[in-house]
């Protein structure tokens, strides 16, 4: 379905089935996307364990408020790079190396 599949912006909702924690981790990851996502649970240790199996630049669990401290940018085409602290200035930097005789 393209609502699974397509970056979606806007106050809308999917709901999909899955049989194991593994299956939900291969359904969120199979878009070409990821901007976002969250995680919901009654378990935190297992919340955070799918989070951070997640390709998508920002994951909230069980509701966490977006941080503006953080670091933001996506994952895939939804972009690469980050904006704000010290991940944002590197944006802007150019390394350059020198090598000096002697």
């Amino acid at each position: 379905m393209a609502i699974a599949r397509e970056e979606i912006f806007g106050p809308v909702l999917s709901i999909m089935t899955y049989r194991d924690e593994e299956e939900a981790v291969t359904i969120a990851n199979s878009t070409n996307y990821g901007l976002a996502a969250a995680v919901w649970s009654g378990d935190q240790e297992r919340a955070e364990r799918v989070a951070r199996r997640l390709k998508a630049g920002q994951v909230d669990i069980n509701g966490g408020a977006f941080n503006l401290l953080a670091p933001f940018g996506g994952c895939k085409q939804s972009g690469y790079g980050r904006e704000l602290g010290a991940y944002g200035l590197e944006e802007f930097l150019e390394l350059k190396s020198l090598q000096l005789r002697g």
